[in-house]
């Protein structure tokens, strides 16, 4: 018998791909279905429409994002380290998702709802994640801080000015990424006076 959820996952593992390759707005119904080696009424079977396909595979990448950060910061030990895991887990985990990333926000501009949304949802996890590492931090007194949530927004919100340069720009190679991470914590973790 065939799995409802194993060929939903199929059709968005495909899209995913389209999309990357060809841009949400040249991607097709049938380009997916293609792929897929199925017949498009198949594909309206799971999904309403291409924007539907688009939405939940920017969905699932971001809730796979999300897990694997999850993932890093809890296997690290101590809340330095868990905030370097979320660091370094997130911004190479946006470069793996750079193309699909420059469709959503070159292209996919008429869903302007749909990506507001996503991003205000993906903003308020990420500050939660490191407003927990931050307690723990100020708990253990390894941190000195007086709002550990205004300092979550401030690490989130420095992390996403710098998507461009670092990520999304793609001009920077791995080593160079790490390298100015490591610089980027440093300054996180020690400021910028000299002491």
């Amino acid at each position: 018998m065939v799995n409802k959820d194993e060929i939903r996952e199929s059709v968005l593992k495909v899209a995913q791909e389209i999309f990357t390759r060809f841009g949400f707005h040249k991607t097709t119904m049938d380009d997916i279905a293609r792929g897929m080696g199925k017949g498009k009424s198949s594909i309206y079977y799971y999904f309403n429409s291409k924007e539907d396909i688009f939405r939940a595979v920017v969905e699932k990448e971001l809730g796979d994002l999300r897990n694997k950060i999850i993932s890093s910061v809890s296997e690290a030990k101590g809340p330095k380290e868990k905030l370097k895991a979320y660091v370094i887990e997130r911004m190479q985990g946006l470069r793996n998702l750079v193309n699909l990333f420059n469709v959503l926000r070159t292209e996919f501009i008429t869903q302007r709802d749909f990506t507001d949304q996503i991003r205000m949802k993906t903003d308020e996890e990420e500050i939660n994640i490191v407003r927990s590492i931050l307690d723990e931090g100020v708990l253990d007194r390894i941190f000195h801080l007086e709002d550990t949530f205004l300092t979550a927004v401030a690490i989130v919100t420095a992390l996403k000015g710098m998507e461009v340069p670092l990520v999304v720009s793609q001009v920077n190679k791995e080593s160079h990424l790490e390298m100015t991470l490591d610089r980027l914590l440093d300054v996180l973790f020690y400021g910028i006076l000299k002491r």
